[in-house]
């Protein structure tokens, strides 16, 4: 059975997708590109877009073929989902983080992890997981354009992934939208969506 679902749910590809991230997210970080003397605002492409491309790949993982008959099973669901939901997260977060030189922020991109993914599976969970990438594409895009190159003050709550590794307030921010996301969607489900 637990193969079966994780079949379902495109749980290999998943996992080939978020490899292949990570394999990218090191060629870009190790690159000429960012090299010594390079501009320090070029890690933000690597911390906040290869957190938010695998929050995608996650939340895409999430999508049920027969919701139907999810919801009429003799057996909980919700161990599946938090045990789904927990595997790709710590696959994610564990890649990631070795992939991106340490001077990029490895700790930022676990932590931009965590609250991507809190934020597409909640989105899963209200939306639909065949949309649930957009809510945090859209916001992830629009905090790199509009937060302050500066860390920390107030935009270290709401600019939470371009800040460094270290803010305890950026932390706070995406722990809470995991446990937040997590929790709904463990609960709930995704959103059947109709053709």
């Amino acid at each position: 059975m637990p193969t079966l679902y994780l079949r379902s749910r495109a749980f290999p590809a998943t996992v080939a997708a978020v490899t292949g991230l990570a394999l990218i997210a090191a060629w870009a970080g190790h690159g000429p590109v960012h090299g010594p003397g390079s501009d320090p605002t070029a890690r933000a492409a690597v911390t906040v877009f290869a957190p938010l491309f695998a929050s995608a790949a996650i939340g895409t993982s999430l999508f049920s073929h027969s919701d139907e008959l999810d919801r009429t099973a003799a057996r909980r669901w919700w161990p599946r989902r938090l045990g789904h939901l927990l595997a790709l997260t710590v696959l994610a977060a564990g890649a990631l983080a070795l992939a991106v030189p340490e001077q990029f922020g490895a700790a930022a991109t676990v932590r931009n992890v965590l609250g991507a993914t809190g934020v597409t599976v909640a989105a899963a969970a209200l939306l639909g997981a065949g949309t649930s990438w957009l809510p945090m594409t859209l916001y992830g895009g629009a905090v790199y354009l509009a937060a302050p190159r500066a860390p920390g003050g107030a935009a270290s709550f709401w600019a939470w992934p371009m800040q460094p590794g270290e803010q305890a307030a950026a932390w706070a921010m995406a722990l809470s939208a995991y446990v937040a996301g997590v929790a709904l969607f463990t609960l709930c489900g995704p959103r059947p969506e109709r053709p």
